[in-house]
Protein backbone atom coordinates (compact mmCIF):
# COMPACT_ATOMS: atom_id res chain seq x y z
CA UNK A 1 0.00 0.00 0.00
CA UNK A 2 1.17 3.40 -0.39
CA UNK A 3 2.32 5.89 1.94
CA UNK A 4 2.61 8.76 0.14
CA UNK A 5 3.51 10.20 -3.09
CA UNK A 6 6.74 12.32 -4.38
CA UNK A 7 5.75 14.54 -7.10
CA UNK A 8 6.65 18.14 -8.79
CA UNK A 9 4.54 20.53 -9.55
CA UNK A 10 2.86 19.58 -12.18
CA UNK A 11 0.88 16.87 -10.42
CA UNK A 12 -0.82 19.57 -7.91
CA UNK A 13 -4.40 19.09 -9.32
CA UNK A 14 -7.12 18.94 -6.96
CA UNK A 15 -9.49 16.38 -8.51
CA UNK A 16 -6.97 14.51 -10.32
CA UNK A 17 -4.86 13.80 -8.17
CA UNK A 18 -4.87 14.94 -4.57
CA UNK A 19 -8.36 14.16 -4.02
CA UNK A 20 -7.78 10.18 -5.14
CA UNK A 21 -4.73 10.14 -2.89
CA UNK A 22 -6.81 11.60 0.32
CA UNK A 23 -9.49 9.12 -0.56
CA UNK A 24 -6.82 5.68 -0.95
CA UNK A 25 -5.14 7.23 2.68
CA UNK A 26 -1.87 8.41 1.28
CA UNK A 27 0.15 12.02 1.29
CA UNK A 28 0.53 13.60 -1.54
CA UNK A 29 4.19 15.43 -1.00
CA UNK A 30 4.21 17.68 -4.05
CA UNK A 31 4.75 21.43 -3.67
CA UNK A 32 1.97 23.70 -4.63
CA UNK A 33 1.91 25.96 -7.93
CA UNK A 34 2.43 29.71 -7.07
CA UNK A 35 -0.86 30.40 -8.91
CA UNK A 36 -3.14 28.47 -5.99
CA UNK A 37 -5.46 30.86 -4.54
CA UNK A 38 -5.16 28.64 -1.33
CA UNK A 39 -1.30 27.85 -0.10
CA UNK A 40 -1.10 24.30 0.72
CA UNK A 41 1.35 22.67 3.65
CA UNK A 42 3.65 19.83 2.14
CA UNK A 43 6.51 18.04 3.85
CA UNK A 44 9.53 19.49 2.81
CA UNK A 45 12.46 17.32 4.28
CA UNK A 46 10.59 14.26 2.54
CA UNK A 47 10.08 16.50 -0.70
CA UNK A 48 14.08 16.99 -0.49
CA UNK A 49 14.34 13.18 -0.92
CA UNK A 50 12.78 12.99 -4.47
CA UNK A 51 15.98 14.20 -6.05
CA UNK A 52 17.78 11.38 -4.81
CA UNK A 53 14.81 9.23 -6.97
CA UNK A 54 15.51 11.25 -10.04
CA UNK A 55 19.42 10.83 -9.98
CA UNK A 56 18.65 6.90 -9.88
CA UNK A 57 16.63 7.15 -12.92
CA UNK A 58 19.05 9.09 -14.78
CA UNK A 59 21.57 6.39 -13.88
CA UNK A 60 19.95 3.31 -15.36
CA UNK A 61 18.75 5.38 -18.32
CA UNK A 62 22.45 5.60 -19.15
CA UNK A 63 22.17 1.77 -20.38
CA UNK A 64 20.86 1.79 -24.16
CA UNK A 65 18.02 -1.62 -23.12
CA UNK A 66 16.83 0.77 -20.47
CA UNK A 67 16.24 3.80 -21.91
CA UNK A 68 15.01 2.73 -25.28
CA UNK A 69 13.11 -0.31 -23.86
CA UNK A 70 13.98 -2.75 -26.75
CA UNK A 71 12.38 -5.92 -24.65
CA UNK A 72 9.10 -6.64 -26.26
CA UNK A 73 8.52 -8.68 -22.77
CA UNK A 74 7.82 -6.57 -19.69
CA UNK A 75 9.73 -9.63 -17.61
CA UNK A 76 12.87 -8.71 -19.47
CA UNK A 77 12.51 -5.28 -19.27
CA UNK A 78 12.38 -5.60 -15.38
CA UNK A 79 15.64 -7.92 -15.58
CA UNK A 80 17.28 -5.62 -17.39
CA UNK A 81 15.96 -2.68 -14.96
CA UNK A 82 17.39 -4.78 -11.90
CA UNK A 83 20.42 -5.42 -13.59
CA UNK A 84 21.20 -1.94 -14.13
CA UNK A 85 20.26 -1.09 -10.69
CA UNK A 86 22.66 -3.10 -9.42
CA UNK A 87 25.30 -2.13 -11.37
CA UNK A 88 24.40 1.64 -10.53
CA UNK A 89 24.53 0.35 -6.68
CA UNK A 90 27.95 -1.45 -6.83
CA UNK A 91 29.36 1.25 -8.72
Amino acid sequence: EVEALLADKAYDADERVLDVLEACGAIAVIPPKRNRLVQRAYDKELYKARHLIENFFSKIKQFRAIATRYDKLSRNFLAGVHLASACVLLN
